[in-house]
């Protein structure tokens, strides 16, 4: 009888283990998920940004000073409450540096 026990004990500590290691790879994937999400949405911004920049290069013959012109000229919106944009246009002859970086980063 004593072996009996000792097998239920040791069979209930390794269902409790693999239960909790369970919830730890889902937790650890939810969160990676999420921050792959961020990371996506980020890329994409700054190739719309990029390419309403080549745009407006295509059609003026020079890239824009800010973001504020190729939204009022272009149509281009951008999600400000989630990112921060940083477009730094050099020379009117030279693509700009785009950068986009999450908030919550």
């Amino acid at each position: 009888m004593y072996s009996d026990r000792a097998k239920r004990k040791t069979g209930w500590l390794v269902l409790a283990c693999a239960l909790l290691l369970l919830a730890l790879i889902l937790a650890l994937s939810f969160g990676r998920s999420d921050r792959d999400i961020s990371d996506e949405s980020a890329a994409a911004i700054r190739e719309t940004v990029r390419r309403s920049a080549l745009q407006c290069y295509v059609v003026e013959g020079m890239y824009p000073p800010d973001l504020q012109y190729l939204e009022n000229n272009y149509g281009l919106q951008i999600n400000r409450e989630d990112f921060y944009v940083v477009y730094d246009c050099f020379a009117s002859n030279l693509p700009p540096t785009i950068r986009v970086v999450p908030k919550d980063a």
